[in-house]
């Protein structure tokens, strides 16, 4: 049987591997709120074990309904519990669906306030009627899991909120490019942008089997009506203002990947070591931003005036934003 109960701070589990068994001591402290979810499902392993790397307000017991040698709650059937998500509470009452949803995000910090929201008059029932819709869609959504997933990278627990800001800001990248596309009729703009975005693309897809999906920011679709218009509006005043501003965009990336790779660098060895594998991809992708920054700035033919350096400043002072909130939302 796969228990645990957490405390103060849990460990921290491979997204894609078992979860880790409960330490001894943590047994039978106080009544527990107890999630049980299925083992066997690649998209629930994943979303329990976001839920585990948080520090709990209240003991949380995690049970693997899966697991046949699972104490199952009196009256309850393992089909019962396997086809929808389940929690009891510490007093034995049984919440399913929307409603066990809403009991364990009042328990989690950073999830508190979803709870309050789902509260609201109105709102669990709606969210009961998505949550049905999900089921429908799981079984499929199951298989892709299962079978074309690619294993995740070891991800250090302080650079997660880094990680976020990665993977919300090559959204906003690939967007960038869709909005120069979008607008400009330069053939040389519009060569430089179908490249661009290919590399962007690439890295995107790359982080997305590390940045999964509960875990990326919630704010991405606001990412990428911002990059649209990143790339669209500098590309209304033609070239040079497109060169200033991909010029301005990748130095910041610049510095933001440059952070990451001293922070892994930081690490103690065997933490460096398991991160080995997610610096290379950082450091390809921050290779790749410098050759973008270095081609938009050799083709500017002369210094940006002042409204162009004012547009930079603005787009550099945005970018910093847009990771502060992408790293906490």
């Amino acid at each position: 049987m796969e228990e645990r109960l957490i405390h103060p701070a849990p460990e921290s589990p491979a997204l894609s591997g078992a979860l880790p068994p409960a330490p001894a001591a943590a047994c039978g402290a106080a009544p527990a709120l107890t999630v049980l979810y299925d083992g066997a499902c690649p998209l629930c392993r994943r979303e329990i074990a976001l839920y585990r790397d948080l520090p709990a307000l209240q003991p949380v017991r995690y049970l693997d309904v899966h697991d046949s040698a699972s104490a199952l709650p009196a009256g309850t059937t393992q089909p019962q519990l396997l086809a929808r998500f389940h929690v009891q509470q510490p007093d034995g009452q049984l919440l399913d669906g929307a409603r066990g949803f809403v009991a364990l995000w009042a328990a989690l910090p950073g999830w508190r306030w979803l709870a309050r929201v789902a509260r609201l008059p109105g709102v669990t029932p709606a969210m009961e009627l998505a949550y049905r819709g999900f089921l429908r869609l799981r079984p499929a959504m199951q298989r892709v899991a299962a079978g074309l997933e690619p294993p995740a990278l070891h991800v250090p627990p302080a650079l997660r909120a880094d990680l976020r800001s990665d993977h919300a800001g090559e959204t906003g990248a690939v967007w960038i490019y869709r909005g120069l596309l979008a607008t400009s009729r330069d053939p040389g703009v519009r060569a430089l942008a179908r490249a661009h975005l290919a590399t962007e693309q690439g890295h995107l897809d790359s982080l997305r089997p590390v940045v999964r999906w509960p875990q990326r920011s919630w704010l991405l679709p606001g990412w990428r009506v911002a990059g649209f218009l990143t790339g669209a509006l500098p590309a209304l005043a033609g070239p040079r203002a497109v060169h200033a501003t991909i010029a301005a965009v990748e130095t910041f990336v610049d510095e933001h990947y440059r952070e990451q790779l001293d922070r892994i660098d930081a690490l103690p060895e065997p933490s460096r070591q398991a991160a080995a594998p997610l610096r290379a991809l950082l450091a390809q992708c921050r290779e790749d931003e410098l050759a973008h920054r270095d081609e938009a700035r050799a083709a500017l033919t002369a210094p940006p005036g002042p409204l162009l350096r004012a547009w930079c400043a603005v787009v550099g002072s945005g970018s910093k934003i847009a990771v502060a909130l992408a790293r906490r939302v």
